[in-house]
């Protein structure tokens, strides 16, 4: 890897390298996706994303990092992020934000999704589709010449222009050999200029949005984070490559890449 203004510029080997984590995350991500449902509980999926963890010889990115006790951030309703997963049942009606990180050959894959549980609200369904379409839309900006704030201007627009509010205080980031590297990604506008994106730059992009106000708190457990209006929040996350045939999406399971339309 070489250095572009403190960003991490990969090679082909090290992309690939990216690719094969990302692609375990997004099979993890699957697993966890077919096993949700009313009435199980979300240290399940904590279980699930370990043992295939173990059968791909690879290490959870997140256990341990900066003392986080898991392998899996698993968020339910009103968690915008870093829940925890627990003997907590899953309800009818829910929708439960994933996030999974794996480190493979000394290089992190890291993605999320958020799920409905069984049912759920038309508003909470709308929420759902409209984060992950916003993910999309941003990924189109992550293209060699464009300054990465544009991702989170097109994100905001997007999100805003349907009634929701994006999530200031966490961000996306560069990912590779390390799990947050630069630049830093923000899902919105900073009004200031940020680095301009170079062919071989991975990051991560990872629009959090809620249905009240961006505004968030943390639990007493010192990681989970809330709306602190309580209102639900959802969030979707792919690890993308700058290439010169542009955006390039790393994280895309056996299944293939389920895209929404925008």
């Amino acid at each position: 890897m070489k250095k572009y203004r403190g960003a991490f510029i990969k090679n082909d080997r090290e992309i690939a390298c990216l690719r094969e984590a990302n692609r375990m995350v997004a099979n993890i991500l699957d697993a966890i996706g077919d096993a949700i449902a009313p009435g199980v509980p979300t240290m399940r999926f904590e279980e699930l994303a370990r043992d295939m963890c173990a059968q791909y010889a690879v290490r959870p990115a997140f256990l341990g990092y900066c003392g986080y006790p898991f392998a899996l951030c698993c968020s339910v309703n009103e968690q915008v992020v870093h829940g925890f997963p627990s003997t907590r049942l899953l309800e009818e009606g829910d929708i439960v934000s994933c996030d999974m990180g794996v480190i493979y050959e000394g290089f992190v894959g890291d993605a999320a999704r958020t799920f409905a549980v069984g049912e759920v609200s038309e508003e909470a369904q709308k929420l759902m589709q409209v984060t992950e379409q916003s993910l999309y839309v941003g990924i189109e900006q992550a293209r060699a010449g464009n300054d990465v704030y544009e991702i989170g201007a097109a994100v905001q627009a997007f999100v805003e222009s349907h009634g929701f509010g994006v999530v200031r205080r966490f961000v996306g980031h560069g990912v590779g050999a390390k799990m947050h590297e630069k630049p830093e990604v923000p899902n919105f506008k900073p009004g200031i200029p940020g680095m301009p994106l170079q062919n071989g730059m991975v990051i991560a992009i990872e629009p959090m949005v809620t249905a009240g106000s961006y505004e968030v708190d943390i639990l007493e457990d010192k990681w989970t984070a809330v709306t602190r209006d309580r209102k639900l929040a959802a969030h979707y996350e792919h690890s993308v490559a700058i290439t010169p045939s542009g955006p390039q999406i790393l994280s895309i399971s056996d299944r293939g890449l389920r895209r929404p339309e925008v």
